[in-house]
């Protein structure tokens, strides 16, 4: 059965009954994605006999909440069902300044990267743009996010490869930034590739279109072929030739992504490595020392070693090491794998 979340104001106007008024799917769009609604009930410009048809013929497709855990920092995760049964997570990281939502594009993952727990999941299945959309609902709703009338980030960096399912994400974009609905911000949303090249050259020509996150985690073609398997097939030169052609916004800075890994790709000369590569993009990197869980045949570097990995990249490039948000109910980066504090995978 089609749901609404996700449609576009011409979709909407399909889905209506014919006999209806043009006007009831810019009413429609407006309840969807500007006021947010969770029920036709509160749609009430709509008569009543409306009501009822599209609640038994078109659900509104918003994900129900099968769990949420609450971390020690304020970070909250979500495991979210979806209309098919399927489970997603989302996650909910507050912060002073800002909130950022992290959201899934895929159920899983396909692309393999050795040092993540979602890659252990395999591939189950695309979202649809209603399902990437509705993940930020959900958390907005129940964090009163746009109640506080704060400055909310939006990362496609939970499970799934974005640029796998790219036609979705774009389309989930175009909703989220319209001003007549969502109205968030395209600088205010960042997607986060392993290095799909054709994708890449996509991605840039889309409008709007978010920013852009490399996955980057080595400095060499053969590490980077051992930690992702991916790497066979879209090479590292290749992958910096492509950022390099990639159309940068006058406001904008490519982030590259780098997990550090103990005693693997954490060295001064790993570092060096990655000043040389990056030297000629308008770029920033983000550091992240391994999130560890099980299965997971890496460990975490020391915090020494994290600095001095930032110390050499920084003197010629912006260099931040993240902090990881949600260790205790594996919520970080690399941690989403519908995994139950206690280290138990959920079950489906």
């Amino acid at each position: 059965m089609p749901t609404l979340l996700g449609m576009d104001a011409a979709e909407l106007r399909a889905a209506l009954p014919a006999e209806e008024p043009a006007f009831r799917a810019r009413q429609l769009y407006d309840a969807l994605y500007r006021r947010r609604v969770s029920s036709f009930a509160e749609i009430t410009e709509f008569p009543a006999r409306l009501r009822e048809r599209l609640a038994a013929e078109c659900p509104i497709g918003l994900p129900e909440r099968a769990s949420r855990f609450e971390s020690r920092d304020g970070t909250r995760r979500y495991l979210l069902r979806l209309g098919d049964g399927k489970t997603v997570e989302a996650v909910f990281m507050p912060e002073e300044a800002r909130d950022t939502l992290c959201i899934s594009t895929q159920v899983g993952c396909p692309v393999d990267c050795k040092f993540c727990l979602t890659a252990l999941m395999g591939l189950e299945r695309n979202l649809a743009a209603g399902e990437i959309v509705g993940q930020v609902l959900h958390l907005a709703q129940d964090n009163g996010l746009w109640a506080r009338e704060k400055r909310i980030n939006i990362v496609m960096m939970g499970q799934g490869e974005p640029l796998l399912n790219l036609p979705a994400v774009l389309k989930a974009t175009r909703l989220l930034c319209d001003p007549r609905g969502l109205g968030v911000s395209p600088r205010r949303i960042t997607v986060s590739t392993s290095g799909i090249i054709p994708r890449i050259a996509e991605l840039g020509q889309a409008e709007p279109r978010p920013k852009l996150a490399i996955s980057l985690n080595a400095s060499t073609e053969e590490q980077r072929r051992k930690l992702m398997p991916i790497t066979r097939k879209y090479h590292l030169r290749d992958l910096i030739e492509a950022c390099r052609a990639y159309p940068l916004r006058p406001w904008e800075r490519l982030t590259f992504e780098y997990v550090l890994l103990k005693g693997v790709n954490d060295s001064d000369d790993d570092a060096r490595r990655v000043v040389r590569m990056l030297a000629p993009l308008r770029c920033k990197v983000n550091l992240i020392a391994l999130n560890p869980g099980p299965g997971i045949p890496f460990h975490t570097p020391e915090p020494e070693r994290v600095a001095a990995f930032q110390a050499i990249v920084k003197r010629s490039i912006p260099c931040f090491v993240r902090k990881p948000r949600g260790l205790d109910i594996f919520a970080a980066c690399g941690q989403l794998k519908r995994m139950e504090p206690g280290l138990v995978p959920l079950e489906e």
